[in-house]
């Protein structure tokens, strides 16, 4: 590929050389080689060379040269005639008339008459033009007289020069006189609609004015008045009357153009007093045109206060240009501009005084001034053009800049967004947070653009949470040290994140900042004091007033009073005191208040609402996945979150229920049989006729919370549902012994969800102590109530025995244990030997509520302890959620105390927390 753009390179080159070369012997043929326009050579000159005789009106006669200019009065005819010679044999005679009526005769005889009298539409002259006179052989010898009338003073009396030959070697001659300047001509001509057209499209695409457009106007109206001025314009144009008459209008108009020109170039500075020039032309072209219009006088009589004009405004212009350019550019195409533009004056002042003395000026002069000058000025509009470009390059640079910035910025903020979209609590806090951000710092007096900044900062101060699972976010409970300390870790991820953002001062520290606290017991970095930077200082006070403002899932916001007092309370160890101060004043004053109620009914920016409704579509689509399949119940990580938002909106009773036997059903019957159970159940919490929210907590648990509901409503509800349930196993003898327990809470809307959890999960236990297969309030539990257990011990072992079964499991499946009882209760009765079942309850101490992981906790440890401490002929299993049972082969029963007092010190030693205390019963097994 690069060898073949070198050949192509190549043949460029030669191109261009070959051109060169060919041009250039063009050129030199044309300057030293032979002129093959020329005809033969001729006996005599085109030019009529013989003596002319002036008749004047007094009957004398004078000898006159011509061409030449004679005292003739206007409307005066001037005769002027000669003698043909006696060899005479041309076919024409030919003189220019300049605003004359021509007659020609020959021997007295009219032979031909040139007059517009009777076709022009306005004015008194005819306009200029070559008059043939058709000439034979016969009339060598005779006399040959013309006639010239005009009605100006500019031309009466001259007589121009004289031709004799035919028509056709005649204008051969003229031609070849003016076929330069008429070239020159037609070339202003078509570089001024170049021009024009090019300035205009320039205008269009840069939005700027080019002066380039009223330079072509310029060469417009000289190109017409050239073409109007050449001696071959009859030739040209149909009606070259026409064409004469406009060059004199171009000459009253065209200081507009130079002066629309002037002011393009100097950007306005001299507009005021262009415009009362411009009125002027306007004025003197209208007066101009009414007095040719009525034939009182002709354009070329008031062709010079046109003249004056034009001459003053080119001085004008000139002086104010040299002005302008010497105290403002620096460029060279400017001074190059300068100077063309003072060789156009040159040249249009000759132009115009020479128009009074020679008769046969056709504009050349102007012509080279304007070609001159477009070359000038289309040097000054490349580099323009140039400056032009680098400006708009500049600002689309600027442009690009600031949207690459507005766009980055939208793109974080949106990604803040998104991470807030995922919980309906913490929706908006990043705005609110950098509303009261930017409201301290103005208190402070910082500027606009610090103002901005910080803004920004507040906007992404949160942007590491998106490193951190959502089910740590959004989770109703507390929190454990693992999971805060997982927490902790957003600032540094959202530093990371922001690492290489630059277009916001300070981003990346105060991201990683913004849970400093004052006295350096923060994180990640236990700054204190002004290590923290100040724009973070700021956003820990503006994002902890709105953690406590706002709603949580886990409780409900703070009233005013206690927002205060928590800030007043922590200023100089979390909060800056002088921040602290600035902030209370803004609490006290109204300010804050006012600024809320300003972010509440703003409306989300369309990407933030596009994001919060994509991430709501998510998550619905999400949340369709986490419902179990089997019960059709949302899961326990959704239904729990659904139901900790709904306890904060309204009243309601929380339920925690259980299913009875499960395990037994899945062991004796497989777990087809205890699906189906599940199943069952599922169907009947959802087809409950009230408003609810339920889901499946794992295993054999359920929560469900009923809204607005009372207590007798409440137990109408579960009694139903009891009943219901226990109609469907009824008629399945392969779940017929399922059976429901429930735990239950009333709520209101300042419970905590993690309390009335573990409260509803201690009313159930208190219903499986005494029987399952029952419900009951938190509020009914009786502490220490331990008269049933010797009931629930002896219905256990009276199931054992009967169905060779139990609930719960630890080291033994349900059939592994079934076949050990009946085992042992074999020996037992041939052996004649005891056995004791034993009965292991972790009763909770009074007045604590303790988490449901506490509980599990517990529960292992017990576990633990149990293994440990019974012997291999010993058999253990976990009954329920609170109790283990025991057998214990052949003992005596006085050594039963000393084995369970060994257990449950190798429990305490396990186990930190005092919230649990493990009692046991036992009963001998017997038939």
């Amino acid at each position: 590929m690069r060898t073949q753009k070198y050949n192509l390179q190549r043949i460029k080159v030669f191109f261009y050389i070959l051109m060169i070369a060919i041009l250039g012997w063009f050129c030199f043929m044309q300057l030293f080689g032979a002129n093959e326009q020329e005809h033969d050579v001729q006996s005599h000159s085109i030019v009529y060379t013989q003596t002319f005789y002036w008749e004047k009106e007094d009957g004398s006669k004078q000898k006159i040269n011509i061409p030449g200019k004679y005292e003739v009065k206007p409307g005066h005819t001037m005769i002027i005639s000669t003698t043909l010679p006696k060899d005479y044999n041309e076919t024409s005679f030919a003189i220019r008339s300049s605003l004359q009526d021509v007659k020609f005769y020959v021997d007295n005889t009219l032979r031909k008459e040139y007059s517009t009298k009777d076709t022009r539409l306005a004015g008194k002259n005819s306009a200029s033009r070559y008059i043939f006179c058709p000439t034979t052989y016969k009339d060598a010898g005779k006399t040959l007289r013309i006639e010239l009338t005009t009605y100006t003073s500019n031309y009466s009396g001259v007589v121009n020069e004289i031709y004799c030959g035919s028509e056709i070697d005649i204008w051969q001659h003229i031609y070849s006189d003016y076929k330069m300047s008429t070239f020159i001509a037609f070339f202003i001509l078509f570089a001024g609609i170049t021009s024009v057209l090019f300035g205009s499209a320039l205008k269009f695409t840069y939005h700027t004015n080019f002066s380039t457009e009223y330079l072509g106007w310029c060469m417009i109206m000289g190109a017409i008045w050239m073409l109007g001025e050449s001696k071959i314009r009859q030739i040209l144009v149909p009606n070259a009357s026409s064409l004469a008459s406009l060059c004199f209008v171009m000459i009253m108009l065209s200081p507009l153009p130079i002066l629309f020109y002037a002011d393009s170039i100097q950007n306005g500075k001299h507009r005021k007093l262009y415009k009362y020039i411009g009125y002027i032309a306007l004025l003197n072209f209208v007066v101009s045109s009414i007095l040719y219009l009525t034939k009182v006088k002709d354009y070329i009589e008031t062709l010079p206060v046109a003249q004056c004009i034009l001459i003053c405004v080119f001085i004008m212009v000139f002086i104010h240009l040299y002005q302008y350019i010497h105290s403002t550019s620096k460029s060279r195409s400017d001074y190059f501009l300068l100077f063309g533009l003072f060789l156009v004056l040159i040249c249009v002042a000759i132009e115009g005084i020479s128009v009074y003395f020679v008769s046969m000026v056709s504009g050349l002069f102007t012509g080279i001034g304007m070609i001159i000058l477009l070359l000038a000025n289309i040097v000054r509009t490349i580099h323009k053009i140039h400056v032009v470009e680098q400006t708009r390059h500049q600002k689309e640079l600027e442009i690009e800049k600031k949207e690459n910035k507005k766009i980055t910025l939208q793109m974080m903020q949106s990604l803040s967004t998104t991470i807030e979209a995922k919980d309906e609590y913490t929706r908006g806090h990043s705005r609110r947070v950098a509303q009261y951000a930017a409201l301290i710092a103005k208190n402070l007096g910082w500027t606009d653009q610090e103002i901005e900044n910080i803004k920004s900062c507040a906007y992404l101060h949160d942007i590491g949470k998106i490193g951190i699972p959502d089910q740590i976010l959004n989770k109703p409970g507390q929190l454990t040290d693992e999971e805060f300390n997982l927490i902790k870790q957003h600032p540094i991820i959202g530093q990371d994140i922001l690492k290489d953002i630059t277009i916001i001062p300070h981003l990346g520290e105060v991201t990683r900042s913004h849970h400093e606290h004052y006295d350096g017991t923060g994180y990640p970095d236990g700054l204190k004091g002004n290590e923290i930077p100040i724009q973070a200082r700021i956003i820990t006070l503006a994002d902890s007033y709105d953690a406590m403002n706002s709603k949580r899932i886990y409780r409900n916001a703070l009233s005013f009073n206690q927002i205060k007092e928590e800030i007043e309370k922590n200023a100089g160890t979390q909060f800056d005191p002088k921040i602290t101060q600035i902030f209370l004043k803004l609490m006290d004053d109204g300010s804050l208040f006012n600024l809320e109620h300003e972010i509440i009914p703003v409306q989300e920016n369309t990407i933030d609402k596009f994001i919060s409704d994509v991430v709501s579509t998510i998550k619905n689509q999400e949340e369709t996945k986490n419902y179990d399949y089997l019960t059709g119940l949302p899961v326990r990580s959704v239904g729990q979150k659904y139901i900790a938002i709904a306890m904060q909106k309204t009243t309601g009773c929380l339920i925690f229920l259980d299913m009875d036997n499960l395990k037994k059903i899945n062991d004796v019957y497989g777990h087809k049989a205890g699906d189906r159970a599940l199943q069952s159940l599922g169907k009947l919490l959802l087809d409950i006729p009230l408003d609810k929210i339920t889901c499946r907590m794992g295993g054999d648990e359920f929560l469900l919370f009923l809204p607005k509901v009372s207590i007798e409503e409440t137990e109408t509800i579960m009694s139903d549902l009891i009943e219901q349930f226990k109609g469907i196993v009824e008629n399945d003898h392969e779940i017929h012994f399922a059976t429901l327990s429930a735990g239950m809470l009333m709520t209101t809307k300042n419970d905590n969800f993690e309390d009335a959890c573990s409260k509803a999960d201690k009313a159930l236990y208190y219903v499986k102590q005494n029987g399952k297969n029952n419900y009951s309030f938190y509020n009914q539990i009786q502490h220490k109530n331990t008269s049933n257990n010797t009931a629930d011990l002896k219905q256990i072992a009276k199931s054992l025995h009967t169905s060779g079964s139990y609930t719960g499991a630890l080291s033994l499946d349900f059939r592994e244990f079934t076949r050990h009882y009946e085992y042992i209760h074999q020996l037992m009765v041939r052996n004649h030997s005891c056995c004791y079942l034993v009965m292991v309850t972790m009763e909770t101490v009074e007045d604590t509520l303790p988490y449901i992981e506490k509980i599990e906790e517990a529960l292992t440890n017990m576990g633990e302890a149990i293994h440990k401490n019974i012997r291999k002929v010993d058999v253990c299993t976990r009954y329920s959620a609170m109790q283990y049972l025991i057998i214990l082969s052949q003992p005596t029963e006085a050594e039963i105390p000393n084995i369970m007092t060994r257990i449950f010190m190798q429990y305490y030693k396990l186990q930190d927390s005092q919230n649990f205390t493990p009692t046991y019963e036992y009963i001998a097994m017997k038939d």
